[in-house]
């Protein structure tokens, strides 16, 4: 039997080559894929690396004031796509990050995105202190903690990481705050950049509140 000018023994044959061929081609574009990926995100890493910049990852930290000392503690640290649910809105956090300079640490984020992307974070930090709630619901006693939240990104000397910072500070404290020409006791040396970062939101809040959000924290 001839079918299309080949018997069945040749279409045979062909149709296994065009398998093989098929197989082949596919492992190495997806070899190819790979090696491409692999050689970017090593590349990429290496850039972050010697920069100090971790500008894909977002850290949040609570800032203390107690008899006299700055305590700055990690809350979360985590990716931006973690967080940030959605790529225009990590998008719009990276450019932001990127404007900020040493005068001017906190975000400038476009006042139609303000709320959207603070409450990206503060909802991720809420999660962390959700049993306070539940013991405030179910009537047993708490101490009510009201936050400010807001974003940064601090340009603080080349042998500093910069990430995106979220930061934390008792809400009284922004409206009134302590140092506004002082130094509190630092637990290191560097933290006086955070001070310095603290007095700009102090004074941002008077003008514009709404690049912060309210957090109730209940412990």
């Amino acid at each position: 039997m001839v079918l299309f000018g080949l018997d069945p023994g040749q279409v045979q044959d062909e149709y296994t080559k065009r398998v093989v061929v098929t197989i082949l081609v596919a492992a190495s574009t997806s070899g190819v894929t790979f090696v491409a990926t692999w050689w970017w995100a090593r590349r990429r890493a290496r850039r972050q690396w010697f920069a100090k910049e971790f500008l894909d990852r977002i850290i949040v930290s609570l800032n203390i004031f107690t008899d006299g000392h700055l305590k700055i503690r990690t809350v979360l640290e985590r990716s931006l796509d973690e967080i940030f649910l959605n790529r225009l809105a990590v998008a719009k956090v990276w450019a932001a990050a990127r404007a900020t300079t040493v005068d001017n640490p906190v975000m400038p984020i476009a006042k139609e995105d303000r709320w959207f992307l603070l409450n990206f974070v503060l909802n991720a930090v809420a999660e962390q202190f959700v049993m306070g709630h539940v013991r405030r619901d179910a009537g047993q006693p708490v101490t009510v903690v009201t936050y400010a939240l807001f974003l940064t990104c601090e340009l603080v000397g080349d042998e500093r990481i910069r990430k995106v910072r979220a930061m934390l500070i008792r809400r009284d404290l922004l409206e009134n705050f302590p140092y506004p020409d002082t130094m509190p006791t630092l637990e290191n040396p560097w933290h006086a950049d955070r001070i310095k970062t603290l007095r700009t939101a102090a004074e941002l809040y008077k003008k514009e509140p709404d690049n912060f959000l309210a957090l109730e924290v209940c412990v």
